[in-house]
């Protein structure tokens, strides 16, 4: 099912949560709303689902004009953090639950029932534990039988609040393969919010980042982190280092290789893996000082230092493969040569 957004506002006393969002999302989909805290994902998952009323603006799902539509009536599924099942009801009687309140004339049998829940079990892969009550299961269990519950009553849209904000980072990381897995065989338009930007790029086909109530950018995770709208997506997703003409040696950049061809670039980002780092090829060459790293498995972080510059602020991060750093043989304090292949330019901050 398409969900089409038309300028939707919405405002909670003085505050501005959403601001004008419109926004098209192709059937099938599975889209990730990222942005910080208070930005207005929530929100406007909750406006989509219709649990919240927008103050202005219109939701479409497939055409239909469903803004003044009450919940039941918009075919759509929803999953919350907290995974809302309930405890005194079995794991199959949780997920029977939406079949089973159906108006009469619209409910299956229980004997179709039976089978239907045991399908999404196996589809979950927890059929095993179909007699067990919530607070025997773990937390990545409780969501995966959530999400069940959520796909028994066939949602044309499927809705996650902060799926895996709850659990452990090892859980998360195993339910986010899962969960792109899942998309992939059901093939049901999702929409999940997170301020987690690994978990958007790692799950999303595409990715709307939020900010003050507003859309930066929405795009594939790799038109996102190769290409940002703006500053704040650039700071906002993966790590990046910042250059500001206004502050930092026109001279000492232009050694990096930072030259902006735009008059009115001023901010230049580079990520990185966009900075090498070799040791020095002459002793007139400029250098800078390896003040430490972290080995973050297959890649080893660089903190480079400029002389005089020892605030963190003035830290310059950059990442190679672990094997080339062992092949560099580097050690804290030595002055190593780095060349920027890369950068983003940007004319302000946000």
């Amino acid at each position: 099912m398409s969900i089409v957004l038309s300028n939707i506002s919405k405002q909670f006393g003085a505050f501005k949560a959403l601001d004008s969002i419109s926004l098209d999302i192709a059937e099938g989909e599975l889209v990730a709303l990222l942005g910080p805290s208070g930005c207005g994902k929530t929100t406007l998952l909750r406006i989509i689902a219709g649990l919240e009323q927008a103050d202005s603006g219109e939701v479409h799902l497939q055409g239909d004009n469903v803004t003044q539509q009450p919940v039941k009536n918009r075919q759509i599924g929803f999953v919350f953090q907290h995974y809302a099942l309930f405890r005194h009801m079995t794991v199959f009687d949780n997920i029977a639950f939406g079949l089973r309140v159906k108006p009469r004339k619209e409910r299956l049998s229980e004997t179709v029932i039976h089978k239907k829940v045991h399908d999404l079990l196996n589809l979950v892969q927890l059929d095993w534990l179909h007699d067990r009550f919530p607070e025997q299961l773990s937390g990545g269990q409780r969501q995966r039988i959530a999400l069940a519950r959520a796909l028994a009553v066939e949602p044309s849209v499927l809705l996650l609040d902060e799926p895996f904000g709850a659990l452990d980072a090892s859980v998360r990381k195993d339910l986010r393969l899962w969960l792109r897995h899942l998309h992939h065989e059901l093939n049901v338009t999702s929409i999940f919010v997170t301020h987690d930007q690994e978990e958007a790029m790692e799950v999303a086909s595409q990715i709307v980042v939020l900010n003050h109530g507003r859309i930066e950018q929405k795009g594939s995770p790799s038109q996102i982190y190769d290409r940002p709208a703006n500053d704040f997506v650039s700071r906002f997703i993966g790590h990046t280092n910042i250059f500001d003409l206004a502050h930092d040696d026109a001279g000492w950049l232009k050694t990096l290789g930072l030259v902006a061809t735009n008059p009115n670039d001023r901010i230049a980002h580079v990520r990185p893996h966009h900075i090498i780092v070799e040791k020095p090829t002459s002793a007139e060459a400029p250098t800078i000082v390896l003040q430490d790293w972290q080995h973050l498995g297959a890649t080893i972080r660089l903190e480079l230092n400029p002389d005089g510059r020892k605030a963190p602020e003035s830290t310059i991060y950059a990442e190679m493969p672990n094997d080339r750093f062992h092949e560099l043989a580097l050690n804290r304090g030595d002055r190593v040569a780095m060349k920027v292949k890369q950068a983003h330019w940007f004319s302000v901050t946000a």
